[in-house]
């Protein structure tokens, strides 16, 4: 028996697709950029002294990581969902 999701059976299920992709990497843009800025902000403050801001910095730089690694993992987690309601 093969169960697998009827995407056909909602309308504009097509335009949901769509924009759940654009939100999707949206969303990898501007982790990449937090880790980018957070990483130069950790940097500067290590350098100077600063502890307050490099705290900041490092967990500034821990989110966008976190971030990027929840949005990779839930398009995976659904396609395994969906590979395992085929095996059903």
């Amino acid at each position: 028996m093969n169960v697998f999701p009827d995407f056909d059976s909602l309308g504009g299920i097509g335009d949901l697709k769509t924009t759940i992709g654009a939100m999707l990497t949206i969303i990898l843009i501007v982790a990449v950029l937090m880790l980018i800025i957070c990483a130069i902000i950790w940097a500067i403050a290590s350098s100077t002294g600063n502890p307050g801001l490099s705290s900041k910095g490092r967990t500034g730089v821990l989110v966008a990581v976190g971030a990027a690694a929840l949005a990779g993992a839930g398009v995976a987690w659904i396609n395994w969902l969906i590979g395992v309601g085929g095996q059903l």
